[in-house]
């Protein structure tokens, strides 16, 4: 199959484990590249390793494609294990062609001879163009007659990824930068079988914020995009957060499209030098994200999370809170923790009072905070319940909070509605919860105080 003028990449992950977010990021500056320039990216699965391959990684890694946003036919999916037969014949011909030759060798871990497929090397210096890092020569005499083959039917990964792209009609290699040392070795074997040598570019790694790279050894499940997807991130943010890790626009934007990126994305701009996975910055682009949605959106998922984790169902309270829990999360999964630690359960149920918490930390005593919230209960049971919203509430106990001082009348209240030495300020609690609750629940630590 010969190369054409139109650009044809491809994006060749192998289902030996959880989609990795540096292999998300290789497949979104693929897809940039080929969507700029009107090509194409093709999907391949490298599933040889029958022994880790695994159709569950398979399944996630296409789901995480879709998650992004990444337009690839999925219906006619290019797998390794699949086309033996057409290794195998392009290592006859290699063979027949005085190219590559077989060599009986030791087996160290069988103490027995067996055959192996070694390429001729012509040892020679081999200059290739890389998109990101400019001309790069490497002597090959060092590399001796490589191995290409276990066997005849058993092909090993640089013979197996040059025919594979050769075979699909690749002319744009995009990968990561550990791929530049397999560079060398598979422009010998794409002259060996007649291939023309695609166009390359080598991406930097995804460091840690210790410039080591990132790795599933210590950062665990947060190297996979799965883990990302579960915890409810943006998938616009993410694709918005990946592109700017070793590229940017060239101006001071920060948020994204993805139509918006690929109109000024530049492969040649790439930088060289590692970049650094920046969960800081990740949570804030998601928190821009989640602002810019639909408020009904919003509340669907707040409702969605809060009634899964406590059964809660109450449409017009969960539509008070929205932008009170809106401001305090940068992913949705930051309501469910907010539920499990008990920060937001004061809305939906009465809080379990502490009578020391009640009272003002600093130098108010129990009497003085019984007393001030019969004040300000009293001033309550007057209000319109129609018109018991957070400005007129106060309004209405403002005066009442200068007099007798504004933490031994706020705090006792807002400890009283929340349960909580840390929560919205009280006039929030109140038109948030409404007079009958908010009049209940200070009748409660009344008696309480009073015990």
């Amino acid at each position: 199959m010969k190369n054409n003028d139109k650009i044809i990449a491809r994006f060749p992950p192998s289902p030996t484990g959880w989609f990795h977010i540096g292999n998300a990021r290789t497949a979104l500056f693929n897809y940039f590249f080929v969507k700029k320039n009107n090509g194409q990216l093709l999907f391949r699965l490298e599933d040889t390793d029958k022994e880790r391959s695994n159709d569950e990684y398979s399944k996630d890694i296409v789901e995480g494609l879709k998650w992004l946003g990444i337009d690839i036919d999925f219906n006619n999916v290019y797998k390794q294990s699949e086309h033996s037969a057409t290794y195998r014949k392009y290592i006859e011909k290699m063979i027949a062609e005085d190219k590559a030759y077989i060599s009986k060798e030791q087996v160290k871990e069988e103490g027995q001879r067996a055959e192996v497929i070694r390429l001729k090397n012509p040892g020679k210096k081999v200059v290739f163009e890389d998109m990101i890092r400019g001309a790069v020569e490497v002597d090959t005499t060092e590399l001796g007659d490589f191995v290409i083959a276990k066997s005849i039917d058993e092909p090993i990964y640089h013979l197996a990824v040059v025919v594979d792209d050769f075979e699909m009609g690749v002319n744009h290699i995009i990968r990561g930068e550990d791929g530049i040392y397999n560079t060398p070795r598979q422009i010998l074997i794409q002259e060996a079988i007649g291939a023309p040598r695609p166009v390359y570019a080598h991406m930097p790694f995804i460091l840690n914020q210790d410039r080591s790279k990132l790795s599933k050894r210590q950062q665990g499940e947060m190297v996979s995009l799965k883990y990302y997807r579960e915890q409810g991130y943006s998938p616009e943010a993410m694709v918005n957060f990946l592109a700017f890790i070793g590229w940017n626009p060239g101006d001071d934007t920060e948020i994204m499209s993805m139509e918006e990126i690929i109109n000024k994305f530049d492969i040649m701009k790439v930088q060289k030098a590692g970049a650094i996975f920046n969960i800081e910055k990740l949570l804030w682009i998601n928190k821009e994200y989640l602002k810019k949605l639909p408020i009904e959106k919003i509340q669907k998922e707040i409702k969605l999370r809060i009634t899964q984790n406590s059964g809660f169902q109450d449409d017009e309270i969960i539509k008070k809170i929205t932008p009170i829990i809106l401001e305090r999360i940068n992913v949705w999964s930051d309501i469910d923790q907010m539920l499990k630690d008990g920060d937001i359960q004061y809305f939906f149920e009465k809080p379990i009072l502490d009578k020391e918490m009640i009272v003002w930390k600093k130098g108010g005593t129990a009497e003085e905070a019984a007393e001030n919230l019969k004040l300000v209960s009293e001033v309550f049971e007057k209000m319109d319940e129609n018109k018991f919203t957070s400005e007129n509430v106060k309004e209405a106990i403002w005066k009442i909070a200068e007099e007798k001082g504004k933490g031994n009348v706020l705090w006792p209240l807002r400890v009283s509605l929340s349960g909580k030495e840390k929560s919205p300020d009280p006039f929030t609690l109140c038109g948030t919860l409404g007079k009958t609750e908010v009049l209940s629940r200070i009748t409660i630590a009344i008696e309480l105080l009073s015990k």
